[in-house]
């Protein structure tokens, strides 16, 4: 019987040190300062430059090992490899001692930074004003977004209506958004669209991307023709700075970053260092306190900024606690000690809760990535798969990403799209914009306005697309009938929903039962007749789902047997053929009779002879090696032997191909709504479930409210 992905064992690092995770506000403040003033200064460091590195992961095996080291992984990947961002020499020792292949990419990634900057500056200086819907020619500061967000309200009463969410940040700012649709104050059953940015601080451009669509909903309502008829069936929320405590300490360093000639040989030095500008969490000192201490976020300049904070998109309740997020404080990935336990993500959460948000996106940066749920590879697909694709397509096609399942780039938990999706219904998605963190603003302007072959189209087409999407009533369900003029409608929903089993230094325990709330309203128009766009009653973590299995049977195996050369320098190669196409799995196992240690490598020979290796197991002293290699393409695959350190080094090495099973069947509950009318005073008079699936319509006449408010 073949083994889960999950039981490979696998390498990893030692942690980084961390702060407690629990104790009193005033003790973890003290030991957040005393951290900071312990950290070396940026003149005092002596470790390399911040690099970027194209790290080789050409199977699972070898991406879960990566994603579980505790570095900072970027949202670059592709076939075969993921890029990293290296914060020092300890950085590359984990990846070698991990026996992952990397490339350095860029070798300064502040001289880089500084560079970007020089090239927006000469950008800017070169345009009165760009073709973005504001003109903007430069990045936003935390107070140009707000500044911004208070000119489209004024600018344009009655359409933009400026909200502020209602968790303040640790260090006590407010984060701020508007909502934009035909008389945006009525509380109305219009479908929502959400646009975010800034969840990660570093990567600038997704909330300029998020703004700039604000600007051009706004500008072109009543001008364009498509714009106006969407934004009088949708109601589009747009909140560009998720994390405005995080932005603001990565604009304020990333800003300064400044390249300066040094002499006439064309040597440079930088003014400034890159200390917050590649942040990439919030501000949170230490688990357990409710404020940030003055200064403690700007201070926290070592190893990028990320030494402190949680990050907040592994912080969501969506299969929290799983893998690809870090239960360690001072990692990159740090999950937080608890689902939404930061006020950013409850802001989100609360957001998304108290609107039927139909359709949403988060901006990240960078990849050039359209991406959807799941995120976790062995959540399999999602019950709305057939939809998520054609829509994904559709978007990729303007703007040229690829379009992708969040997984396919690496394993990640605790993310924005899994919780709402899984949550509510509504469909979510992230993209990743562009070929680096901090382009030159230029840059941006071409990605929000597209390109080359893309040229007029762009992120701008591929957020119509999205908006197209939350307002048709094939993507999501609609609730209608009579009740009384004036009344209040609300659609309410309470049920728990469980985390991943939650892993740990110590080992993986169980999982936590989260209590969500879903809660929307609206007001009966004039006239006595309501539409109410809405997302599915059922939600998709409840829905039927087909698991793919693989059968317990090999379709065929071989088993091969030697002796190992000398421990380190040498290897013995067998060669394997798969010759059945749509196999589900090739399962390599290596044994031999002492506890001693061997490796596996499985390589896919070409028809020239070359090798590319397509799975590997190094597992500790004494423990036994099995290489996984997923849907295998039929053709010769070498199995190498490596005697890492074995005295007696006869062994038994055995390939065998899995055929697929018969699909798992999971869920298929069918949940309801809870639909309710009352009069002005607030008294409810009638309550009514409502089953409605994605695509339909559900009548709901509700004569007893009517009666009780003596209206007919």
């Amino acid at each position: 019987m073949p083994v889960s992905q999950d039981a490979l064992a696998r390498r990893r690092a030692q942690s980084r040190p961390s702060l407690p995770r629990r104790t009193s506000a005033v003790a973890a403040i003290a030991l957040a300062a005393a951290a900071f003033t312990a950290l070396p200064s940026a003149a005092e460091e002596t470790v390399p430059a911040a690099q970027l590195v194209r790290v080789s992961t050409p199977t699972w095996a070898e991406r879960d090992l990566l994603t579980g080291l505790g570095l900072d992984l970027t949202e670059h990947g592709g076939p075969g490899f993921v890029e990293v961002v290296l914060h020092g020499a300890g950085d590359a020792d984990v990846l070698r001692e991990a026996g992952l292949d990397f490339t350095v990419e860029i070798p300064d990634l502040a001289l880089a930074w500084a560079r970007s900057n020089q090239a927006s500056a000469a950008y800017a200086a070169s345009v009165e004003s760009s073709p973005l819907p504001s003109g903007r020619d430069t990045y936003r500061s935390l107070e140009d977004y707000e500044a911004d967000l208070d000119r489209l309200a004024r600018a344009h009463p009655g359409l933009v209506k400026p909200i502020t969410l209602p968790h303040k940040t640790l260090e006590g700012r407010t984060v701020r958004g508007v909502e934009i649709t035909e008389n945006a104050a009525a509380t109305d059953g219009k479908p929502v669209f959400l646009l975010m940015g800034l969840h990660h601080v570093r990567e600038w451009p997704g909330g300029e991307h998020a703004v700039e669509f604000a600007f051009d909903l706004a500008q072109n309502y009543g001008q364009d023709e498509r714009i106006t008829r969407l934004l009088r069936s949708a109601r589009v929320v747009v909140v560009p700075v998720v994390n405005p405590d995080g932005y603001a300490t990565s604009y304020a360093d990333g800003a300064l970053l400044d390249l300066r000639e040094s002499d006439d040989g064309g040597t440079v030095t930088i003014l400034g260092t890159p200390g917050n500008a590649y942040k990439r969490k919030n501000c949170r000192p230490a688990d357990g306190v409710t404020t940030s201490p003055a200064g403690a976020c700007a201070a926290a300049k070592s190893q990028g900024g990320f030494g402190i904070g949680v990050d907040l998109n592994r912080n969501y309740g969506g299969f929290w606690g799983g893998p690809g997020a870090s239960s360690t404080p001072a990692d990159p990935t740090y999950r937080g000690e608890a689902p939404f336990s930061e006020p950013e993500t409850r802001n989100v959460r609360d957001l998304v809760s108290s609107r039927q948000v139909t359709t949403l996106i988060s901006n990240h940066t960078f990849s050039n990535l359209v991406l959807r749920p799941p995120a976790l590879r062995s959540a399999g697909d999602t019950p709305d798969e057939p939809a998520y694709a054609d829509l994904g397509a559709r978007m990729a096609a303007n703007n040229g990403y690829t379009n992708q399942k969040s997984f396919q780039l690496y394993d990640t938990t605790g993310g924005t799209e899994d919780w709402s999706y899984y949550a509510t219904g509504g469909l979510g998605f992230t993209f990743e914009i562009g070929e680096e963190f901090h382009p030159p603003y230029n840059r941006v302007v071409d990605h929000y306005l597209g390109a080359g072959d893309f040229a007029g189209k762009g992120n701008r087409e591929a957020y119509l697309v999205a908006l197209e999407s939350a307002a048709s009533p094939a993507l999501h369900s609609v609730i209608a009938g009579k009740a009384p003029a004036g009344a209040t409608l609300t659609l309410e929903k309470s049920f728990a929903t469980l985390t991943s089993p939650v892993e740990s230094p110590t080992g993986t325990g169980q999982p936590i039962a989260l209590q969500d709330r879903l809660a929307t309203t609206m007001t009966v128009p004039a006239g006595g007749r309501y539409e109410w766009h809405v997302n599915p009653s059922t939600r998709p973590v409840v829905m039927e789902r087909r698991l793919k299995t693989t059968a317990s049977e090999p379709t065929a195996s071989q088993t091969f047997s030697g002796v190992a050369p000398t421990p380190v320098i040498g290897h013995v190669d067998h060669e394997f053929t798969v010759t059945a196409a749509d196999q589900a799995l090739l399962q390599v196992d290596l044994t031999w009779p002492t506890p001693d240690d061997m490796d596996l490598e499985v390589y896919r020979k070409a028809a020239d002879g070359t090798l590319t290796r397509v799975a590997s197991s190094g597992n500790f002293l004494g423990e036994k090696e099995t290489a996984v290699l997923e849907s295998p393409e039929p053709g010769t695959y070498v199995l190498r032997v490596i005697n890492f350190a074995s005295a007696s080094p006869t062994y038994e090495v055995t390939a065998a191909v899995y055929g697929a099973g018969p699909d798992q069947v999971v869920g298929g509950l069918v949940e309801n709504w809870t639909l309710s009318c009352a009069g002005p005073d607030g008294t409810v008079h009638e309550r009514v479930p409502v089953v409605v699936d994605r695509g339909q319509q559900a009548k709901v006449d509700l004569k007893k409210c009517a009666t009780a408010l003596g209206r007919r």
